[in-house]
């Protein structure tokens, strides 16, 4: 573990659980994601996090960046801007491709931000 890594606990716990029901991410009006195998961070205080399977998001939207952040207790996120007709959103989305363990569940998953895409979710 390196000294820049901190691990969950009960001052500042993260949980990952299956999403019952269906998530769908939608860049103006189209549909950019459409799963059943969402994950639900919920870190701490803060609101809950929609991790949607990479596999479930069309390839044909999604640009890597150039931005990453780190989060001592996730990891190193890079980031994703997503190209419509509509036009692009720069930074939508971001991963953790190599999660640290305690989140290892949401590798392979792009998190979105609320406030440039439309995350719907329909519970079971």
């Amino acid at each position: 573990m390196s000294p820049h890594q901190k691990v969950p606990d009960a001052s500042h716990p993260i949980t990952v659980t299956p999403t019952p029901g269906r998530v769908r991410i939608l860049a103006g009006d189209q549909v950019i994601a459409d799963t059943t195998s969402a994950l639900t961070l919920q870190e701490s205080t803060y609101p809950p996090v929609q991790y949607v399977p990479l596999a479930d998001v069309d390839p044909d939207v999604l640009t890597s960046t150039s931005t990453s952040t780190h989060c001592p207790y996730k990891g190193d996120a890079r980031y994703y801007s997503v190209t419509t007709p509509s036009g692009t959103i720069d930074d939508a989305g971001w991963t953790y491709p190599e999660a640290y363990e305690a989140v290892a569940s949401i590798r392979d998953h792009v998190a979105w931000y609320p406030d440039r895409v439309t995350i719907e979710v329909d519970d079971a």
